[in-house]
């Protein structure tokens, strides 16, 4: 498995019958906890047996099995996310119950199953990492060089005028700093560096 890791373009249900209990998975991308908290209450169907869930943001990760026997489905819908190699997501999985006991294995089986299988399905983009600059400006510098920072993807996110120029606070893709901080050399003759925030 690369260490590229994905994100969903957007949200993705996945159902499936096992012993005739009706699992239904219902993933999103999330920027935040709140975000993933929302999402749970949004699609959790109070008529349902049960509504497990998992989310993953980086380092942060929860899960719930909401009555089901403890390890047997927030776990394994876990598991699922960080399997696909996803980040940045949640996932519910309503269990409607059938009549039939699954067993722990079962259960992890069909909770974690039904999840992996939304996830394989769903359409994934690749979460790019982010660094920050700051870098100073004379005037007469400014357009160009923001111009030529564009080119390499960076977005200005603060823009500070004093008496002898500007400083920028720039975002951009981590792997275009060298050439960023190159082109502001280049620019600027010399005379102005960028430096790496954070």
């Amino acid at each position: 498995m690369s260490d590229t890791l994905y994100t969903l373009a957007g949200r993705c249900q996945h159902g499936e019958d096992i012993k005739k209990s009706r699992f239904l998975a219902l993933a999103a991308p999330i920027q935040s906890p709140e975000q993933a908290l929302a999402f749970v209450r949004e699609v959790s169907d109070l008529a349902a047996t049960h509504n497990c869930w998992a989310y993953r943001i980086g380092q942060d990760y929860r899960f719930n099995d909401d009555g089901e026997p403890g390890g047997t489905a927030g776990r394994p819908i876990l598991q699922a996310i960080e399997g696909q190699g996803i980040d940045s997501a949640v996932v519910v999985v309503t269990r409607w119950y059938g009549g039939i006991k699954l067993g722990a294995g079962g259960l992890v089986r069909a909770y974690g199953g039904t999840a992996a299988e939304c996830l394989r399905r769903a359409e994934r983009i690749p979460i790019v990492a982010m660094a920050r600059l700051a870098v100073h400006s004379n005037f007469a510098e400014l357009a160009l060089l923001k111009a030529r920072l564009r080119e390499l993807e960076a977005d200005i996110t603060r823009e500070t005028f004093g008496t002898d120029g500007v400083d920028l606070e720039i975002q951009l893709p981590a792997h275009r700093v060298a050439e960023a901080q190159a082109r502001v050399v280049d620019i600027s003759r010399g005379r102005h560096t960028a430096r790496l925030l954070d």
